[in-house]
């Protein structure tokens, strides 16, 4: 089995759909000598910021001379995106190996009654494998979907859990309420351990507080009162903060928005407390490297000048809400023009309604997805807040027409799917640059 072998015998199992639950994963890994025992994991759940926080702690970790994998879903460009050790993505040959051996062993499972893994749990049990085999020092391990049922959560033990922002999105598999999805991310705490959690709403953390109380886990808060953004541009950011009583200046991130000065905190919350109670030796110096170099494409990330194009993941309301915000911000009032295109199961009135007032001018597409909203479909959704709309079923025509359409001073961003961004912003690399 080659590489694209490999990626079509992971492909097949779609068809398998998303279960819940872990005696699949867990049999699945015990077969393979529970590499997940032997490795020091920090757990990532929420519903959006995971993957930036997740970047933020391996970037530091791997200044102060740490060697870190990282393990994120989904891809933007290329599945080796999806596990990584030190910012280098999993080697082509690796994945084909160590495919045949994951086929192999579920082979073995699944003639001993065991329903056959899900793609989601091949591509973790994978990872998991690959970073025992590496040796690696520490894990940024970002939960999936939900927590409590996600696959990674296979781990029996973590260093520490760290819960970002929480707000709906997944209704109809995690429950239509905040406090039902906080009680699914809050299923990654583990007895005695320790949560630390990002300041977001009571509804949530309430329920975070509970569970850490029935598994006698400390809820450790990060607050983010003192905030002193110094500047704040589509370029960088900087600031002053404190975290557990840490006082931070000058602080700088490429990451875009507001919300990215929380997630970096969240990020320093756990780089702290594993400095107190692990003596992990991490400089300031390392911190500030650590934080300027993190890069997570996808997320209000600019890939293009004259005109300005922007890609970002925003596909529920919360991340609606921070990628409006950041036009708010960055573009005092200025319309753009919107390249959209959605998957059917998110929640697209909320999405529109959120991002809508910032545009005179969308595009609509197809994201080559089954689960995708056709572009028609969403044209018709958006005509009731603005008429200048074109639907283009084809990414690559969707993107050629926009900047067909565009004047040098405008400003584009594509937002609504990674699925679709992710072939955004390939095609712009490949030809326009």
């Amino acid at each position: 089995m080659n590489y694209q072998d490999a990626l079509h015998y992971i492909d097949e199992t779609h068809k398998f759909g998303v279960r819940l639950g872990l005696d699949n994963i867990t049999k699945l890994l015990e077969l393979l000598g529970n590499p997940q025992d032997k490795l020091n994991i920090i757990h990532v759940a929420g519903t959006n910021g995971k993957g930036s926080t997740c970047s933020f702690i391996t970037s530091i970790l791997k200044e102060s001379g740490y060697k870190v994998g990282l393990y994120t879903s989904p891809f933007l460009e290329t599945f080796t995106e999806r596990i990584r050790v030190n910012g280098e993505n999993i080697p082509k040959e690796d994945v084909a190996r160590i495919v045949n051996i994951i086929k192999e062993n579920i082979e073995t499972m699944v003639s001993e009654g065991y329903s056959y893994p899900t793609e989601f749990e091949i591509v973790t049990a994978m990872a998991l494998y690959y970073y025992c085999e590496q040796e690696v020092d520490y894990v940024a391990l970002e939960v999936g979907l939900g927590g409590r049922y996600d696959a990674t959560n296979v781990i029996k033990k973590s260093e520490v859990s760290l819960i970002a922002s929480i707000s709906l999105d997944h209704v109809g598999i995690l429950g239509d309420s905040v406090s039902k999805i906080a009680y699914e991310k809050g299923g990654i705490i583990k007895e005695n351990g320790v949560a630390i959690v990002y300041d977001q709403s009571d509804e949530a953390k309430d329920v975070i507080k509970e569970i850490c109380r029935e598994k006698n886990a400390k809820y450790i808060e990060v607050k983010f009162d003192d905030i002193n953004v110094k500047q704040s541009d589509i370029y960088s950011q900087t600031y002053d903060c404190t975290v557990f009583n840490e006082k931070y200046e000058n602080l700088e991130i490429k990451l875009i928005g507001d919300h990215q000065i929380n997630n970096s905190m969240l990020a320093l919350g756990a780089i702290n407390y594993l400095k107190q109670t692990k003596n992990l030796d991490i400089s300031e110096e390392s911190i500030r490297k650590g934080l300027i170099n993190t890069k997570w494409p996808g997320r209000i990330e600019k890939i293009m000048e004259n005109p300005i194009f922007i890609i970002d993941g925003a596909h529920n309301e919360d991340g609606a809400k921070s990628l409006a915000k950041s036009i708010e911000k960055n573009f005092n009032g200025k319309k753009a023009t919107l390249l959209i295109g959605m998957l059917e199961d998110k929640d697209i009135d909320g999405v529109l309604e959120i991002l809508m007032p910032h545009f005179d001018k969308v595009i609509t597409t197809t994201p080559d997805n089954p689960r995708a909203i056709s572009c028609e479909a969403l044209k018709e959704k958006i005509s009731k807040y603005i008429d200048n709309i074109v639907a283009k079923p084809n990414i690559e025509e969707a993107v050629d027409y926009t900047l067909k359409n565009s004047k040098e001073d405008d400003i584009i961003i594509s937002a609504g799917s990674l699925y679709m961004i992710g072939t955004v912003r390939t095609l712009i690399n490949k030809l326009y640059l």
